[in-house]
Order: structure tokens, then C-alpha cells, then sequence
């Protein structure tokens, strides 16, 4: 088509072309980098040759209990290279009866077998233990303590009673926890629901150093690390950094926050991009599967695209949510507990205590008092969006053409294909 520049958004798995004005589209990125040329080689090197403190095998002994933390489905981590390659260092020190997996789900649901089983290959789910973290069962939580700024600690009892304790995860821009991995492995990865509220506290969400990029000085990040630090009892972390084909680009390993500080420079390497200015249209996705499952985790996408939308601009968010709102979980009751955006941020910011998932209704909210926000989904009902306060297009070149006609000839859109994997800023 004349005058036209094709972008393919990610989008589900196949990804989602999209036609848009030429002269009137700008594209940001992340930074292309090639992956690793050989991914297990950058693992194993990561895990022999860390940025802080003894090489992984040195910390194991014989008889050791082990717990090994790692993502849920709803997270792009390579899990199928990384556990192996942390096995394989533990290999002829470790038996393998004296390992868990722990799926650290926070407060998402566990995942089925055939999830994990997709997730690490079936040669580890049938020699090693793996387990769901369950946030809402007491007896599997041990207590310690208050730590932070007042948050009352709550741990997995697995990942408490083990010998030896290693994270492994995947280093990304984070909307409100600055960015994910690290720390985030433990608390709320394996954390209990009590303490996963408080993290997630209004007071916390609302501050301005609770966005992307940010962690020092982020009471989000601030308490995550205060928490992990005091009885997280990490022994070794191991996160990496992915293009936007999954691939590694880079392996870190060693002690968790120096580690994790490592990892998250070279994650803004890939994802930070200056922007001349802000735009009345934005089109964002959610990265594609596997982050794009549900609307709720979808709200990244849209709070990447409000970093650079005009006061009362559009974003359009393509996310295909094959898992619904999901249909666990409280986002979508807390969602339609009130009548607009506003309505929801001013009952948020008034109520004493926090509803599992209110910190994603509260950065929605706070997107959506900015600007009008469309989504394109495969899942979900235009009633049931607009049940959530969202609008759906089914042609978001039609949708694209028409807000920057009622924004006038000056108008432009900036497309964000990879999602919340870019970090756009103003320059």
C-alpha cells in the first residue's frame, strides 16, 4: 500500500501485522543484539565465572538440602537451559532427591503439569522435585519477622528450610518494581499473601519512583530488597537478559544483588530509547506470548505506552489474552468494582487495607486517567472489556487513522512492538 510502513507487533505467537501512515509513524525498539552463539556455553560460564562471589559449585556440599526458585508461565525465562545448567554444576555433589523446583508464582496461579512440563523439558520434571509456591496456604509459609518499612515476612517453608538457595531469572523493565529478576525471585516470588499486599500497598504503587527502570529509591524495590536481604538467604543468583527471540544475549550470575545490578544494566542497554517528543497516538503491545496471556498482565503494555502518550491521547494495547482477564485471581472483581478509572484510583487510595491485585487496577487506573485506552484482543468480549472500563478495536489501523484525524494534520503515532520490552523516554 502507498504511503504506508508495515509493523508486526508482537503478538500471541504468530505476531500481528499492522499497516500505518509512513509519514506519520515512528517505530521504537528495543536494541537488536544477537543471542549468545552458544546459550548453555553463557549459562555455564555465568554460573563458573560470577560478578560477585564464589562460583556456584563451590558453595555446594555433600548431603545439602537445595531449593532452586525459578519463573512462572506467565514469565519469557529459558527455563529448559537454565535449571539444566544449574543441575548440571551440582551434578556429582548433589543427589538429586535433595532438590526442589519452586515455580515462584507470587500470588498468579500454579501452574499444571503440562505447563511445567513445556516450561523444563520432561527429563528434569521426572528426576526432580517441582512445586508451586502457594501465597494463600499458610502451612506451606514460615514467618520472619518485619522487615523494611514495615512488612511482615512471610517465605515459601521449602525455599527456608533448604541448605542451599539459588534464584535463576530473567532481567526486564519492570512498571512498578523498576526492573523484574533478582530479588524479586524470593519476595513476591515465594512470598506469602500478607506480604505480597503489603509490597503492593497503594502508598507504594502511587509514588512516583515506582516505574520502570527504577529500584533504588522505588519503596517497591526499596522493601523487596530490604526483605530479601534480611532472611531471603540467597546463596547464588542466575538471571539473564533476552532479545526479542527469547534468546540470551548475556548470563549473570554470582551474589543476587550485585548480580542483579549487573544484569540490569545490561537490560537498559537493550530496552532504554530516547524519544524527541510525545505522541497523541501510541500503539503498544504485551510482548507477545507468554506475557500476553491475560489482560492483567497487560497492563505493562499499556503503562509503556503512557511514558510517552499525550494528556489525553490514545494508547491502543494489542495483547491476545488466551487466558482471559485470567478468571483467578481478584484483578477483574476489583476492576468492576467501580464506575470509571477515577472512581477505582480514589477507592484504592482511600481503602486501609489491599485487595490481592489492586496494584494492577491502581497502574491501569492511573494509565487510563491519562489516556484513552483501546485494546485489541482474540479472547476477550467487547462487553466484558467495557465491563473494565476498555474499549476493543478490531482494526487498529482504522482505529490509528481515526485519533490522529480527530487529533489533527500535526498528529503522529509512535508504535512500540515489543511492549513493556522498551522503555521509551523522553529525550
Amino acid at each position: 500500500m502507498t504511503g504506508t510502513t508495515r509493523v508486526q507487533l508482537a503478538y500471541g505467537e504468530a505476531g500481528l501485522p499492522v499497516d500505518l501512515p509512513a509519514a506519520r509513524t515512528t517505530v521504537v525498539e528495543p536494541v537488536h543484539a544477537h543471542g549468545a552463539t552458544d546459550q548453555r556455553e553463557a549459562l555455564r560460564t555465568a554460573l563458573r565465572q560470577p560478578v560477585a562471589g564464589p562460583p556456584l559449585r563451590e558453595l555446594a556440599r555433600r548431603g545439602q538440602k537445595v531449593a532452586i526458585s525459578m519463573c512462572d508461565g506467565t514469565r519469557a525465562q529459558p527455563r529448559h537451559l537454565m535449571i539444566p545448567a544449574v543441575l548440571e554444576e551440582l551434578d556429582g555433589i548433589i543427589d538429586l532427591d535433595d532438590v526442589v523446583i519452586l515455580v515462584a508464582t507470587g500470588t498468579h496461579r500454579g501452574n499444571t503439569e503440562a505447563e511445567i512440563r513445556a516450561m523444563l523439558g520432561d527429563a528434569v520434571v521426572d528426576s526432580v522435585h517441582v512445586l508451586n509456591h502457594d501465597a494463600r496456604e499458610p502451612s506451606s509459609l514460615v514467618h520472619l519477622g518485619t522487615h523494611g518499612d514495615g512488612v511482615p515476612v512471610w517465605l515459601n517453608r521449602h525455599w527456608v528450610e533448604a541448605d542451599l538457595r539459588i534464584t535463576t531469572g530473567f532481567v526486564e523493565p519492570h512498571f512498578f518494581a523498576g526492573f523484574s529478576g533478582g530479588p524479586k525471585l524470593v519476595a513476591p516470588g515465594l512470598a506469602g499473601l500478607d506480604t505480597v499486599l503489603t509490597l503492593h500497598d497503594a502508598r507504594r504503587i502511587g509514588h512516583p519512583n515506582a516505574t520502570w527502570a527504577v529500584c533504588e529509591g522505588n519503596p517497591v524495590h526499596d522493601d523487596v530488597r530490604a526483605v530479601v536481604g534480611a532472611v531471603g538467604g540467597v546463596d547464588f543468583g542466575l538471571d539473564v537478559v533476552l532479545n526479542r527471540e527469547q534468546q540470551i544475549v548475556e548470563a549473570f550470575g554470582g551474589e543476587l544483588f550485585a548480580m542483579h545490578a549487573a544484569a540490569r544494566e545490561g537490560a537498559k542497554r537493550l530496552a532504554m530509547r530516547p524519544v524527541p517528543e510525545l505522541f497523541d497516538v501510541v500503539v503498544t503491545t504485551n510482548a507477545g506470548f507468554p506475557l500476553d496471556q491475560n489482560l492483567y498482565q497487560s497492563v505493562k503494555g499499556m503503562s509503556a505506552g503512557a511514558t510517552i502518550v499525550r494528556e489525553g491521547g490514545t494508547i491502543i494495547c494489542a495483547a491476545e489474552c488466551r487466558d482471559g482477564f485470567p478468571n483467578h485471581g481478584s484483578y477483574r472483581e476489583v476492576l468492576e468494582s467501580a464506575p470509571s478509572p477515577r472512581a477505582l484510583l480514589e477507592a484504592i487510595e482511600a481503602r486501609p487495607e489491599t485487595l490481592p491485585d489492586q496494584w494492577q487496577v491502581q497502574v491501569q487506573a492511573k494509565v487510563q486517567a491519562r489516556a484513552r485506552v483501546v485494546m485489541h484482543t482474540s479472547y476477550l468480549s467487547d462487553h466484558a472489556l467495557a465491563a473494565a472500563h476498555l474499549e476493543q478495536t478490531r482494526d487498529i489501523a482504522g482505529t490509528v487513522a481515526d485519533a490522529l484525524a480527530a487529533a489533527g494534520p500535526q498528529a503522529r503515532v509512535c508504535v512500540l512492538p515489543e511492549g513493556p520490552q522498551t522503555i521509551p523516554y523522553l529525550a
